[in-house]
């Protein structure tokens, strides 16, 4: 089957139109709903012309923690030779409309809908629109967590046409998950799939684990499970679940339901002192010492 992938094109909403929508900011979960992707709501980037782009979470306390994403939007003539400001940042980028060029270390690819690209950090790439028609992608970041002995991963440029989905135990191939990258391979800290619901498949129970989440449906409908609460979702929403959020998902129908998913893995758990530590001035030291 042919995929689909939904991707916002911006606009302005008219005066008429009713307030309610179903976007949700809780300190559980966060749901953006696709109709709150108007022009209004676009930033922009140093170093990237004829571009802007939706900013779907970002690093915040009582929000995403580990990661940000963003749709870009890519006119044509548009791009950037220096996209990546943070050296230390690695990168997913996955395109759902539209084509261009990437150029890693000097080689060049043409990207299309479903490329799928892995940038470890200090990576040298530049990014074209060299066609007539804007190219939308999603961009996942994230601080690398480097472990000594571990080298970084190697770039990846692949698409999902050429990754044969892992059906889920169990499941007769109605719920699975496209991997672009081998899970056993612990010199990646964080996992970008793509996930697929055939109608009527669930997951059957409400996953409760560390591993913090974000979901931007592609394709279809479903209920999904999030927290105590059930909430209807469709192509071109966006959810972010916070760790230990638990989350579960029924896909009525009548086609296929399927998301792109972050999640961070093969790292220890940060320790850090439960009331950070107490900055005690100099002079204070001096006075207890005399």
């Amino acid at each position: 089957m042919t995929a689909r992938y939904f991707a916002p094109t911006g606009g302005h909403p008219p005066q008429e139109q009713l307030l309610t929508d179903r976007a949700m900011f809780t300190d559980a979960y966060a749901v953006i709903p696709k109709g709150t992707m108007q022009d209004i709501v676009t930033s922009f980037l140093p170093f990237w012309t004829d571009t802007r782009l939706w900013v779907l979470s970002r690093p915040l306390s009582g929000f995403a923690e580990t990661f940000s994403q963003y749709i870009m939007e890519v006119a044509p003539g548009g791009g950037s030779v220096k996209p990546e400001t943070d050296p230390n940042a690695e990168g997913v980028l996955f395109v759902v409309d539209g084509s261009a060029t990437i150029v890693i270390s000097g080689e060049r690819h043409a990207l299309r809908p479903g490329s799928f690209v892995y940038l470890p950090p200090r990576t040298t790439w530049t990014f074209e629109n060299d066609t007539a028609a804007a190219v939308r992608f999603h961009w996942i970041r994230k601080a690398y967590e480097a472990v000594d002995g571990l080298p970084h991963p190697d770039v990846i440029v692949t698409a999902e046409q050429d990754v044969p989905p892992t059906p889920m135990p169990g499941t007769d191939g109605k719920w699975a998950t496209t991997r672009f990258v081998d899970p056993a391979d612990l010199r990646h800290d964080m996992h970008v799939t793509v996930v697929t619901f055939q109608p009527g498949a669930v997951i059957p129970f409400a996953e409760t684990h560390v591993m913090e989440h974000g979901l931007y449906v592609l394709e279809g409908k479903a209920v999904y499970r999030l927290n105590r609460d059930w909430v209807e979702v469709e192509a071109g929403d966006y959810m972010w679940l916070r760790a230990f959020c638990p989350q579960a998902c029924y896909a009525g129908g009548p086609g296929r339901f399927r998301y792109l998913l972050y999640k961070d893995v093969n790292r220890h758990m940060a320790l850090r002192p439960a009331f950070g530590s107490v900055s005690v001035p100099q002079a204070a030291l001096r006075t207890a010492a005399e």
